[in-house]
């Protein structure tokens, strides 16, 4: 069983039964290991079930390790970011998931840098082995960039006033670690009205959307559901686990295609243009019932949407 004083899996059963249901059985791809909830259930469910584990976090690998041991021959963990399956393999799967949140160990390891609750270093890499931390980031990063970071990819709605505050800060020299950079965003962010109570810290939107920019977040889920895809066998299902609306409408727009509808509203081409790959089977995200959110306010945000491969048809 899963360690719940340390991570819980986020719509662990309803997610591995959509991969999972009887007859189907072989090797599935799990994307985003994290801590490993969603592949040990998919080797408990059927002795028959191998599970191709991706995750580029060390620590990650580390966990994958130790539950390979546990299911001999049945785990291949490997060390790569999920954007990359392309160049890594050929196989076809009977199912395929990514759970695209952070998990619990991203948040609470202060040394990470991804949450405002601890006072660590700015460093927010998904993979600390390479790219730039987001100290680097806000010190080199000129005002489009923070533009996108903070307005487009954090969705925040004062995005004027932290952008001009990040450049000040970044003048005076005064953001130093995640508490101070938290500070200065609460600052101009902060709601004034103490009559209007809000449940969501004035820095999450900002935090979110340095961590996007900095790890390429949104174009890594562009890039590989077309590649997961394809690599299902017909009859395999996709299932992807979403935690804002950025990633939830890549999800939506790119299983609306392959089912054959239109991506949004302004799609307007003719049926006879459209090529049905496959079957949406959640019109609607599925999202965490009122127990799993009272036991881990963490799910919440969470919507997952599944589509089954067939046969291509117009």
């Amino acid at each position: 069983m899963e360690d719940s004083t340390v991570h819980k899996t986020v719509l662990l059963e309803e997610a591995v039964a959509a991969l999972v249901e009887s007859p189907r059985a072989g090797l599935f791809l799990d994307g985003t290991f994290g801590g490993g909830g969603h592949t040990r259930r998919i080797l408990e469910a059927n002795p028959a079930n191998r599970v191709l584990a991706l995750d580029c976090d060390p620590d990650a690998l580390e966990r994958g390790a130790a539950l390979a041991e546990e299911f001999p021959g049945r785990l291949e963990m490997v060390d790569m970011n999920f954007r990359d399956l392309a160049s890594f393999s050929t196989e076809t799967f009977a199912g395929a998931l990514f759970d695209f949140g952070l998990s619990s160990w991203h948040l609470d390891t202060p040394e990470r840098g991804f949450s405002f609750r601890f006072s660590g270093p700015l460093d927010m890499r998904l993979n600390p082995r390479e790219g730039i931390t987001a100290a680097e980031f806000l010190d080199k990063a000129d005002y489009t960039e923070l533009v996108r970071a903070i307005r487009d990819f954090g969705e925040e709605p004062r995005w004027r006033a932290v952008v001009r505050a990040l450049e000040d800060a970044r003048a005076a020299g005064d953001i130093h670690d995640t508490t101070s950079l938290a500070a200065r965003i609460s600052d101009v962010a902060g709601n004034k009205n103490p009559r209007i109570r809000t449940t969501i810290h004035p820095a999450t939107r900002s935090f979110q959307g340095i961590r996007i920019a900095i790890n390429g977040e949104l174009e890594a889920i562009e890039e590989v559901l077309p590649v997961a895809f394809k690599r299902l066998q017909p009859g395999g299902r996709l299932v992807a686990i979403s935690f804002h609306s950025l990633e939830d409408r890549i999800v939506k727009r790119f299983f609306r295609r392959m089912a054959g509808r239109p991506e949004h509203g302004r799609d307007n081409r003719p049926q006879q243009e459209r090529l049905v790959q496959g079957r949406e089977l959640t019109r609607k995200p599925v999202v965490p019932s009122e127990e799993e959110a009272a036991i881990n306010p963490r799910a919440r945000s969470a919507r997952m949407r599944i589509i089954e491969k067939g046969e291509p048809k117009l």
